[in-house]
């Protein structure tokens, strides 16, 4: 029989906004609602302890920042796809998530004066990206940590693994869950619930994100009947170190670090003039793809040809001042002193820009269910993100979220029991089914054959062959996948298990990404395509909506909000 664990208010995800979600719970609540927070990693290796560079908020008006200014430049960098009202409504909340942050104790790096110091970033027209050193989600991620075990009425269940989310009548009912340690399989009933798991950015082989980030949330929402939003749209960051992928934060151009190509050149003068180094993520991206394909790079292994990013002449006070990991990494994984000699990169896939369909208040369509974080489409980032704006997401998104999901279940009578034949279905799907597996194919070759054909068909530049080439791709890995072979037969612990369900969901989404964009025929944002090398305000202002069905996703379209600036050409 399984087992029943039962919950006010379940999060899942442990990330920046996870943990936000989690804090304002317990705090709107007064202690007086049961919060369930579970991860499929240890509470504090949630991957947004990677986050690097800095936290976006208007923090200096009487220097010439505003409201208005953050506004804009979120919604110019989005290439015009972002919601407005959404904007306006995050670039008002964040300089109070920056203050809580303060009070509850996060160590800002300050300027000379004691103030708060904030850099500049890409795309950004004044200097309000707020950091801590250049480890700021690591500093979010431990402050936040610290302020919820001031809480008593929420229960953490680390490394336990969501497989589904149960949905009844359009409302919430609970997840099944496998306790990882155990391989037990347990039913979590709930009145409501946060999905706050993260983006998908494995999907591509050459990554910045950590390796447990398989679009978990994505996958069991648009199962649950809750489409995905704008997935065509998937950022790459322009500097991934060469071989390993691993961030070189924005923070190394916004303290002052050059590009170079192979003629010791700054090539960005050739893309954007105006703000060189620190234009939008995939205005950068494209020029040093450019820069790659004509010839001007140095050749790297795997096919992975690099440019330089180049902080020598920041000099050592600085470089160990304001971006002491960079340093540390560099020198751990290439013997590379970055005071010394200039840092090997080349763009790298590092953000989902779309999600799990929200209102601006992060609910979904599905009653008891809201998204938070790099997991939702709430949609500040349109069709490219700014830097920064994504640890201030995860901040404002996790606080609102968290808010009105806790005065939604005070207002609800007892959770409802889960329905005992779906709970049925899916374990006879995970352990009558999946873990019996004695297929020819290996799993480990699908999902690297998965990442091969994402690095193809949905890199910085796409065709419409090459996506189409590889949807086809895709869904043949599909039909394989029902073929592995699961070499573990155990329970306890068992990553191979795991790991064939982690594929399944990257499965979904790839199709997802590669449908969508295969369909939006323009190039916006980080959507770059050769055969439709313009933007197409008329045919194309609008987002994507994909809904499973048996045949593979069901696109639709919703208009974009827009109550302030109409789209203009982009230029920097």
């Amino acid at each position: 029989m399984t087992e029943v664990i039962r919950h006010d208010l379940i999060i899942l995800g442990s990330g920046l906004a996870g943990l936000r979600a989690a804090v304002e719970a317990c705090r709107v609540s007064g202690g007086k609602i049961s919060v369930g927070l579970v991860s499929k990693v240890q509470l504090m290796r949630a991957h947004s302890v990677c986050a690097e560079g800095g936290t976006a908020a208007v923090l200096r008006p009487e220097e010439g920042d505003s409201f208005e200014l953050h506004a804009w430049d979120t919604v110019k960098g989005s290439d015009f796809l972002a919601d407005q009202d959404v904007v306006h409504r995050f670039v008002r909340i964040m300089p109070e998530e920056i203050l809580l942050l303060e009070h509850w104790g996060i160590p800002w790096s300050r300027d000379p004066d004691g103030r708060i110091a904030q850099r500049p970033f890409g795309g950004h027209s004044f200097p309000r990206a707020t950091f801590a050193e250049d480890k700021t989600g690591f500093f979010e991620m431990q402050t936040l940590y610290d302020t919820l075990l001031k809480y008593d009425n929420w229960t953490g269940y680390s490394e336990w693994f969501a497989t589904s989310i149960l949905v009844e009548d359009g409302r919430f009912r609970g997840l099944t869950v496998i306790e990882m340690a155990s391989g037990k399989f347990y039913v979590m009933e709930g009145k409501a619930l946060i999905i706050a798991t993260g983006g998908a950015g494995t999907l591509f082989g050459f990554t910045t994100y950590s390796q447990t980030v398989t679009g978990d949330g994505l996958a069991l929402a648009y199962r649950a009947g809750i489409p995905l939003e704008d997935m065509e749209f998937l950022q790459f960051h322009p500097t991934g170190l060469i071989p390993s992928g691993i961030l070189m934060t924005e923070a190394c151009r916004g303290e002052g670090g050059y590009l170079l190509n192979n003629r010791g050149e700054r090539f960005m003068a050739n893309y954007a003039p105006e703000r060189m180094e620190l234009a939008p993520r995939d205005v950068v991206s494209r020029a040093m793809m450019t820069e790659i394909e004509q010839g001007r790079g140095f050749k790297g292994p795997r096919g992975l040809d690099y440019l330089h990013l180049d902080l020598r002449h920041l000099g050592r006070d600085r470089i160990l001042e304001r971006l002491p990991l960079i340093r540390e990494v560099t020198l751990k994984f290439l013997g590379l002193d970055p005071i010394e000699e200039p840092i090997p990169v080349r763009p790298v896939a590092h953000y989902s820009m779309g999600g799990i369909e929200t209102d601006i208040d992060g609910k979904t369509r599905v009653e008891g269910i809201w998204a938070a974080g790099e997991a939702a489409a709430v949609s500040l980032h349109g069709a490219n993100r700014l830097g920064t704006n994504s640890t201030a997401e995860c901040l404002a998104w996790g606080a609102i979220s968290g808010k009105q999901a806790a005065e939604y279940v005070m207002h609800q009578g007892p959770a409802e029991k889960a329905p005992e034949e779906l709970v049925r279905r899916e374990y006879e799907r995970v352990f009558g089914d999946l873990l019996r597996r004695e297929g020819r194919e290996n799993l480990y070759h699908l999902r690297q054959e998965l990442r091969d054909t994402m690095v193809t068909a949905a890199g910085v530049f796409r065709t419409g062959d090459q996506l189409e080439e590889g949807l086809r791709r895709v869904r043949e890995i599909r039909e394989r996948f029902q073929f592995i072979s699961i070499q573990d037969k155990g329970r306890a612990y068992n990553t191979n298990l795991i790991h064939a369900l982690e594929t399944e969901n990257l499965i979904d989404v790839a199709e997802v990404l590669l449908a969508g964009a295969l369909a939006r025929e323009e190039s916006r944002g980080a959507h770059a395509r050769r055969d439709f090398p313009k933007r197409d305000d008329e045919k194309w202002l609008k987002h994507t909506l994909a809904f499973r069905t048996p045949e593979g996703p069901r696109l639709e379209y919703k208009p974009v909000v827009i109550t302030t600036w109409k789209p203009v050409e982009r230029t920097y």
